[in-house]
């Protein structure tokens, strides 16, 4: 039992039972991720009606895309993919099954710490940009969303989510895995496929129909962002991320542009 907090990557040893452990686990980023998917996916649909696909993130539209190229159109499957990948991962890691509440409410409590140290890098880079590179069009924030309040934040709840399925999930371990394949060793690939993977989810938000108009200051900051989030993943697991990230983006996109 007090082994299973080894089996994820930079994993302290501590008991598998401790909050630093349980906060990682799989079962609890799911029941964590669970409120957020349904607020997007029910969102989307509520707010968007037959315009939904532009309440949906970039990452969340290109998955779609690829699943309808094989040819698999149900809208719901893309959550239910990543539900599954989740329970999967619990059943493969031979995972406990008790869930703790209140290792959900310290993942929510760090998920707006975290965020909050983001938004203060944020404004760090905006200061050293303004006095050092260019003062003019410095503000970054998530990628616009049409119409309310309420329909930016389900589009930025869901860039959280699938933003962090994408590249973080998915991705960063790929690439780590293919560099390990060309027998890099672990800690200078594990290096090279954070800041190859944070560099790639700066990228795309300038590809594609609703892309940002580029410039540096957005596009180191984003290439910052993916940083933190990959180390966090790294350090703090899927859900705390995603939560990170999710709270981020909304408090940006939404209270403080209010």
């Amino acid at each position: 039992m007090t082994e299973r907090a080894s089996t994820y990557p930079g994993a302290r040893s501590r008991g598998a039972d401790s909050y630093w452990s349980l906060a990682r686990s799989p079962l609890h980023c799911l029941i964590f991720l669970l409120p957020l998917l349904a607020i997007y996916e029910v969102g989307v649909l509520w707010l968007g009606g037959s315009r939904a696909t532009l309440l949906r993130n970039g990452a969340d539209y290109w998955m779609r895309d690829w699943l309808l190229q094989q040819g698999w159109e149900a809208p719901w499957l893309l959550p239910v993919l990543v539900i599954g990948a989740l329970l999967a991962w619990q059943v493969a890691g031979r995972f406990p099954w008790d869930i703790r509440f209140d290792t959900l409410i310290g993942m929510g409590a760090e998920s707006l710490l975290f965020a909050c140290v983001l938004l203060l890098l944020g404004q760090t880079q905006d200061m050293l940009f303004q006095q050092y590179i260019d003062p003019l069009n410095l503000a970054v924030s998530p990628t616009a969303a049409w119409g309310s309040p309420t329909a930016r934040v389900v589009s930025y709840v869901g860039a959280g989510i699938y933003e962090e399925v994408l590249f973080r999930l998915l991705a960063l371990p790929l690439a780590f895995v293919a560099l390990r394949i060309l027998l890099i060793p672990d800690r200078l690939a594990t290096v090279l496929a954070v800041l190859g993977t944070s560099v790639l989810f700066s990228l795309a938000h300038y590809i594609g129909p609703g892309a940002d108009t580029f410039t540096y200051f957005s596009f180191v900051f984003r290439t910052v962002a993916g940083l933190f989030f990959a180390v966090l993943f790294v350090l703090r697991g899927f859900g705390i991320t995603v939560g990170s990230h999710a709270v981020y983006d909304v408090l940006v996109g939404v209270l403080l542009r209010a």
